[in-house]
């Protein structure tokens, strides 16, 4: 028994120490500047590198952070991603298996009774019932001589952390559009409660306008255009209070929780402006971006599977062994004139297949290609990304500063318009088209502030989640057990 051990032990470290065909992966390189293409940061803008898991909470808003929280444990797409790293984590533990031998019991008990009036008649001294019982291990182990089982292995173990880091790039999307949303719903509360400040300011001007026109002071045609701005601007609100509840219901899809209702009352103007990152931020932080990871763990599948076709044009060895007992009588059958035993070596080699082999070994070679291809187009899809997203930042920082002059001008200007108007120096119609002005600039404001934030949301997303350079050996770890 020990010597048959021994022989197995034998066997699978010279498979094992076998050469494997097929091409050894190597990073390819990818042509990038070593910057992204930003312009020099102010002093304001050097601040500290971030490296978040939570980037979002930077934002300082309690109920942001709660909505992630459900999102991250309820998400129905989270779900799916768990599920298909479950599915790949099996697979490779099954490719890993085929590289040892498998051993398996079987055994079986016969009793049957044989004719005796037949056409050969059996001799009186021989019994017309029998049994036969036996019970044995049998192994079937293919040697991995140019690396069949080990390629496969290793293509297995890449689409396992392929599916990693394809939550993680679920993951980023979901905060993304959480954050996102988040923004969109609290921007709209701003600009309802805008447009309802509005409404009043133009209510009274209608009732100040009914009461001068009492007075024989002003005519009905400024009650009447009063009358217009102030339906235009009902009309408004419905808008975006159907608007809000649009957002509501996606951020209930987002997190899981059909019944969302989020908390009115947050003031979009009250959440902080994340951190700028500084200038000269090296490309090579798209190393990060699961995304890019999980292209590359895609290329590192499909260069494998080049050595598995590859081999299939070799011959492959295997070896074949049983050990057990075989007897008429079931006690008998551990004892040792009943043992039986086999050994055996046999030996597959490809003649003639009419190139389908080779086909295979093009194919495989085709997709390898196929999955470089897609590898550097993320690298510089994500890089332009980055580009875009820093770009957007800055500048709408600028218009951010430009519309909240503007407001406070228009707000003086109507100031000024309601006054002249009371004292008779100026037509309502001034006031209207000041009241008009004011409302456009207060909102245009509020959106220029949901940009300014979005576009930080969209920077962080791109960069990965943050512009440090993120350690990513937890999944390689996990899928290496």
């Amino acid at each position: 028994m020990m010597m048959r051990h021994n022989l197995i032990y034998a066997a699978v470290a010279l498979a094992l120490s076998g050469c494997m065909v097929g091409p050894d992966y190597h990073r390819p390189e990818t042509k990038l500047p070593a910057h992204f293409n930003v312009a020099e940061a102010t002093q304001a803008e050097g601040q500290a590198a971030l490296n978040l898991d939570k980037w979002w909470e930077t934002f300082q808003d309690p109920v942001l952070n709660g909505l992630m929280d459900k999102a991250f444990a309820d998400n129905l797409d989270i779900a799916k991603a768990v599920a298909r790293i479950e599915e790949a984590d099996a697979a490779m533990r099954e490719a890993g298996a085929a590289l040892f031998p498998e051993v398996t019991l079987s055994g079986n008990g016969v009793r049957q009774k044989v004719t005796q009036t037949g056409a050969f008649p059996l001799p009186s001294h021989v019994p017309a019932l029998r049994e036969n019982y036996n019970l044995q291990l049998g192994t079937n182990f293919e040697l991995d001589f140019w690396g069949r089982l080990r390629r496969a292995r290793e293509a297995a173990r890449a689409q396992a952390l392929g599916t990693y880091f394809a939550k993680d790039t679920v993951s980023l999307s979901l905060s993304g559009l959480v954050a996102s949303n988040y923004l969109l719903l609290r921007s709209l509360e701003a600009q309802i409660a805008v447009s309802r400040d509005s409404l009043k300011s133009r209510e009274e001007s209608l009732a100040l306008t009914k009461r001068r026109l009492e007075g024989g002071v002003a005519s009905i045609l400024d009650v009447h255009q009063a009358d217009v701005a102030n339906s235009n601007l009902v009309a408004q609100i419905a808008d975006l209070v159907r608007q809000r509840e649009i957002v509501q219901h996606q951020l209930a899809v987002l997190t899981g929780d059909l019944e969302l209702k989020v908390p009115a009352g947050g003031d979009i103007h009250q959440l902080p402006a994340p951190p700028v990152p500084p200038a000269n931020l090296p490309s090579s932080l798209l190393e990060a971006r699961p995304d890019i990871r999980q292209a590359e763990q895609t290329l590192i599948s499909e260069n494998a599977q080049i050595g598995v076709a590859k081999a299939a044009l070799f011959p492959t060895i295997s070896l074949t062994a049983t050990y057990g007992g075989e007897s008429a009588a079931l006690n008998e059958i551990m004892h040792a004139p009943s043992r039986i035993w086999s050994a055996g070596l046999g030996l597959s080699l490809p003649i003639f297949n009419a190139g389908r082999l080779s086909a295979r070994v093009d194919q495989a070679t085709a997709r390898q290609k196929q999955a470089l291809v897609s590898y550097q187009s993320s690298i510089q899809a994500a890089f332009r990304e980055v580009n875009d997203a820093l770009v957007t930042v800055r500048q709408s920082r600028e218009r951010e500063d430009a519309l909240n002059i503007s407001q406070e001008a228009a707000k003086k200007a109507l100031q000024v318009s309601e006054n002249r108007y009371k004292s008779g120096y100026s037509a309502y119609l001034d006031v209207l088209d000041s009241q008009r002005v004011y409302n456009d600039a207060a909102l245009a404001f509020i959106q220029s502030r949901q940009s300014r934030l979005t576009a930080t949301v969209d920077l962080f997303k791109a960069l990965g989640g943050g512009w440090k350079t993120a350690q990513y050996d937890q999944p390689e770890k996990q899928a290496s057990k």
